[in-house]
């Protein structure tokens, strides 16, 4: 079995090296649930049983697979963000895969029919507007819905060394932000899942048949390196860990390196008054991106450590002093700053020209109430 390098400290202080095991390279822990049944799998290429695919694991234990549903970025994670993705088959094994992005982002009555258990195997990197916990939400409901038992299998998140950001008031909901959560939640998915349960979110306060198989070896507080990347523009670490403080800039005119083999690694614009340059160009994974075929300059993070101890909003204040200096709009004129916020309050004040300690602490009893309520469902230390 692979398992994740993990350096950590230890309860007692003592620096340690574990190995942290995913759920899904603990098959004993699962198979016998799922002899004999139909399955419907939740997965996408980050779901891997040591070398293989979770698919082909299964397949070769004798599992009968009835359908494979896949989340945004596709199946084989190849999709440009926001992408529609179309429903075709598996071209290796000829099961059904049916898009969990689009119109249809909950599975229907009639997709379920014959399946008698749901897997859920995707690597999330705990971000609230990373659509995988909205894709959770909804086949969870499907599965409260439809009487069938739901396994999620847990993965380790990438950021759990921290919870910061915004709690999301009700009017922003949306597939970006679901939940009264904050930008950074620091929960592995198996937690959420438990969470969604157990706080009613499901509708109608349903409660999904639901089951978690735990990781092995995991600590809050470790820093690991994800063996596959969880979605086309997040290639590696330091972009997941630039990740929650830079994705707010989805919402203005400044690129985060969409079209360039940097994503989420710099940050850019064609009126910013900076040396550092980039040209966003179509591409796998970024057919459209910002400012395409121009020059935007800013700010090179590839070599700049991430904070994996808060969000950085000195990126987006420093952005709109620069450009609104120059007479350039910063904002979009849409609504999605503020469902990425899952508040109009972040962009009120950024526009106020309010330091970003005095929006921290607008946040602050928020993240306070949230932290309380998220101990009931912590399975790791």
């Amino acid at each position: 079995m692979v398992a994740l390098s993990c350096q950590s400290t230890s309860s007692n202080g003592q620096a340690s090296n574990g190995k942290i095991t995913s759920a899904a390279d603990r098959p004993a822990q699962y198979l016998p649930l799922i002899k004999g049944k139909k399955v419907g799998l939740i997965v996408n290429q980050t779901s891997m049983v040591g070398d293989e695919h979770i698919v082909d694991y299964l397949r070769n234990k004798g599992i009968i697979i009835s359908a494979i549903f896949t989340p945004e970025h596709g199946f084989r994670g190849e999709a440009d963000a926001g992408e529609k993705i179309e429903d075709g088959k598996d071209p290796k094994s000829g099961i059904p895969i049916i898009s969990l992005y689009g119109k249809n982002k909950k599975p229907k009555k009639e997709d379920l029919q014959n399946i008698d258990f749901l897997l859920f195997d995707i690597q999330d990197v705990g971000v609230r507007f990373y659509t995988y916990i909205s894709t959770l939400h909804y086949v969870m409901e499907a599965a409260a819905e439809s009487g069938l038992s739901l396994i999620v299998l847990d993965r380790p998140n990438p950021l759990a060394s921290y919870v910061d950001g915004p709690v999301l008031e009700p009017e922003f909901k949306s597939f970006v932000g679901m939940h009264p959560v904050p930008v950074v939640y620091g929960m592995t998915i198996g937690e959420y899942a438990q969470m969604i349960n157990g706080e009613g979110w499901l509708e109608g306060a349903q409660k999904a048949k639901l089951s978690v198989i735990p990781l092995l070896n995991f600590e809050r507080q470790a820093k690991y390196i994800l063996p596959i990347k969880p979605s086309p523009n997040l290639p590696n670490n330091i972009a997941i860990g630039h990740y929650p403080s830079l994705c707010f800039f989805e919402g203005t005119t400044v690129s985060v390196g969409r079209g360039t083999a940097d994503p989420f690694q710099q940050i850019g614009h064609p009126a910013y008054p900076g040396t550092h340059n980039f040209t966003p160009v179509s591409g796998p994974g970024s057919k459209y991106p910002k400012h395409e075929n121009i020059v935007c300059y800013g700010m090179d993070l590839r070599k700049k450590a991430p904070n994996f101890e808060r969000l950085d909003l000195s990126y987006l204040i420093d952005f709109h002093t620069e450009l609104k200096n120059k007479g350039t709009t910063f904002f979009n004129d849409n609504n999605f700053f503020d469902l990425l916020a899952g508040t109009d309050q972040l962009k009120t004040m950024i526009e106020k020209e309010i330091p970003e300690e005095e929006i921290r602490a607008h946040w602050a009893a928020g993240l306070l109430e949230f932290e309380l309520m998220r101990k009931k469902y912590l399975i790791y230390n």
